[in-house]
């Protein structure tokens, strides 16, 4: 009897051996994830998808990961606005399903309802966050993390203050070196083990109000940047729509092209009308840096002066996205870790004369995504399907070998990535819905579809305006079809498919019941600065 004991001891020792060891292996198997996210910038100012600004502002770095990964041409936001993509890509879901509609009077995100990085820390992952969150609550599955917490939680580029696990830190130095600095720190100290990580690392830069690193301040001094093509438009036929707003060129205010306020300035209340010209209506929008200068020359001298500062902080970046893929190298993480490198949406780089995002147009739409896996994404490969940040939750459980998660609305392309997808499009159309107005920059509310070649865009608040895009023949955007009656079947085609898309996602309501969202109060994510 006490052999036979002896003999089921050992079979149960040897079980649990080979079990552990087993869960072990699949544990460690499994790929870390590094998840890169900037704010605000436009795939047309990184060098791998190619614009004007290539010879001038290179990004090699990000461009590395291209070229040993894949790029993703077709991604686009699903709201085009800071903390609502953010919260679209932590969900899975459509603004009007996860309750965070906007920024200004947008109350803080819900921190109760399901993330993926929640997922991960359930499933075996070390999680970490660095740099800007910009949802007002306190972030929820991470082991640790460091965001951005200055008013609003927009953060600021010198001296930020940072949320280091509940404790607020003033760290003296510049946000993109600094949020570097952090997550190289928890890497040396986490990534090591038998479980595998996953961080969020998210810088404040290219945001507004576009202050470069010391060392760059005058990086394109003695340079001319190109004009975009649309930097003229006269928005023929959009009038009401993207020629209403508050943010071409002359709604720069003069903290955003680094002017000194005037010595006769004394009193506060003054010297805050000063900085505040232009930014928005009746603020003395056209105004001039110089009496000399016409409001053209105006015009073009704070284009200048916009793009070469936002530039010199995206050349900050593609610097420290360097050290972290050096890091990786030298600490033989590379092949094991999936490296993401996108941002909350698009921006205007001075195209139809403006900057911000917001609207449905190419530029804010697109959000740059390339994703590196060596040994199991194409390197050097150029993917075309379209995406939306909504697929960025269930591709990334996808890839971690986690599995589905029951409610989300977006859907995995890790099959697309992997090249294996086949030759069917992921999606024949993109849903999109817009609802910030009128603060900031006054854009009217929208929602629309967008197919490989047509977009049908319906404006709704103080106006009832329809737009139709011909994206094969009218790239940028400058003719509005709707009215022309040569495409009364496709826009009643595109209507029905419009509405088929309401009905999927849940957005199926009135346009009384659109406004209402736009025009409630859900608060302030922390005292103002939302933009």
């Amino acid at each position: 009897m006490k052999y036979k004991l002896k003999t089921v001891l050992i079979l149960l020792s040897l079980s649990a051996f080979f079990f552990f060891n087993c869960s072990k292996s699949d544990q460690s198997e499994a790929p870390n994830i590094l998840f890169i996210m900037t704010d605000d910038h436009a795939a047309h100012a990184i060098s791998a998808y190619g614009g004007i600004f290539d010879s001038l502002a290179p990004t090699p770095n990000i461009d590395r990961l291209a070229d040993e990964g894949t790029l993703l041409n077709n991604v686009f936001c699903t709201n085009s606005i800071c903390g609502p993509s953010r919260a679209a890509i932590l969900t899975g879901k459509f603004s009007h399903q996860n309750g965070f509609y906007k920024n200004h009077q947008g109350g803080k995100f819900d921190s109760s309802q399901w993330t993926f990085p929640q997922e991960f820390q359930r499933n075996g992952f070390r999680t970490a966050l660095f740099g800007k969150w910009h949802l007002g609550t306190e972030p929820v599955g991470f082991d640790y993390f460091k965001y951005h917490n200055n008013k609003g939680q927009q953060g600021t580029y010198y001296d930020p203050i940072y949320n280091e696990n509940g404790q607020n830190i003033v760290e003296k130095g510049y946000a993109t070196k600094l949020t570097t600095d952090f997550a190289l720190d928890w890497l040396s100290q986490n990534a090591h083990g038998s479980k595998p990580f996953l961080m969020l690392l998210q810088y404040k830069a290219p945001h507004r109000k576009w202050l470069p690193e010391k060392k760059y301040k005058n990086l394109f001094d003695g340079v001319e940047m190109p004009f975009p093509d649309t930097f003229n438009d006269t928005y023929e036929g959009r009038e009401l729509t993207a020629g209403d707003t508050d943010m071409t060129m002359d709604n720069f205010d003069p903290r955003d092209m680094k002017l000194a306020a005037p010595d006769s300035i004394k009193d506060p209340g003054e010297l805050r009308r000063w900085a505040e010209m232009g930014y928005k209506r009746g603020t003395n929008e056209g105004w001039l840096p110089f009496d000399s200068m016409t409001v053209e020359e105006a015009r073009k001298w704070k284009y200048q002066r916009y793009i070469k500062d936002y530039l010199a902080c995206v050349k900050s970046v593609d610097d420290h996205v360097g050290r972290v893929l050096d890091y990786l190298d030298e600490n033989e993480l590379t092949e094991n870790t999936i490296v993401i490198y996108t941002s909350d949406q698009g921006f205007y780089l001075g195209d139809h004369g403006w900057y911000d995002k917001r609207f449905m147009y190419e530029n804010s739409l697109r959000m740059p995504f390339i994703i590196r896996y060596p040994g199991q994404i194409p390197s050097n490969v150029v993917n075309d399907d379209m995406i939306m940040n909504i697929d960025f939750s269930p591709t990334l459980l996808d890839l971690a070998g986690i599995g589905d998660v029951q409610g989300l609305q977006g859907k995995s392309f890790k099959d697309k990535v992997m090249g294996v997808g086949g030759n069917e499009p992921f999606r024949t159309a993109i849903y999109y819905h817009y609802y910030e107005y009128p603060f900031w920059h006054h854009v009217q509310p929208h929602y629309g579809i967008r197919t490989e070649r047509y977009k049908l865009i319906h404006f709704y608040h103080d106006i009832d305006q329809w737009e139709l895009y011909d994206l094969k023949n009218d790239p940028n955007e400058l003719t509005n079809l709707y009215f022309d009656g040569d495409h009364l079947n496709l826009i009643t085609e595109l209507k029905v498919q419009l509405t088929d898309l309401q009905e999927r996602y849940g957005d199926n309501v009135s346009v009384d019941s659109m406004r209402v969202i736009t025009t409630t109060n859900f608060g302030l994510i922390g005292g103002g600065g939302n933009h």
